[in-house]
């Protein structure tokens, strides 16, 4: 695991009503996609509906397939692991470091190899 991905694990997300620890937070089964895992660290409800933030997990060999977001902006910085997006017609490779604008109404999907991917997971207006 990555310096990247062990400090946002153990992340202190200040909010306006207070804060909260990641570390402290359960992962949730996302509820389409087996093998994918997500933290909601900042959801709609804390910032009037203008952002959300997720820490996600796609277990090694999973994916989470093709889907759309039509009212949301999502960004992605990959934390560690590695593995591929194909957004459209285009496969961009995910490494540590990557950051990955997938516009409102792209339909895209993400895949870890070899390993779990972490990636961070970031939607405006907010996702949840």
């Amino acid at each position: 695991m990555s310096q990247a991905n062990k400090l946002f694990q153990a992340a202190t997300i200040i909010l306006p009503g207070g804060e909260l620890r990641a570390d402290q937070l359960e992962w949730k089964a996302h509820p389409t996609f087996p093998g994918v895992w997500m933290k909601h660290l900042i959801m709609g409800k804390d910032t009037g509906g203008s952002l959300s933030c997720h820490l996600v997990r796609v277990e090694k060999g999973k994916e989470i397939g093709r889907h759309v977001h039509h009212g949301s902006l999502e960004l992605h910085e990959v934390l560690s692991g590695q593995g591929v997006c194909r957004m459209d017609e285009r496969d961009t490779s995910y490494n540590p470091g990557v950051c990955m604008v997938i516009p409102t109404g792209a339909n895209h999907s993400v895949e870890a190899h070899g390993e779990d991917l972490h990636l961070m997971a970031k939607f405006a207006p907010a996702l949840l």
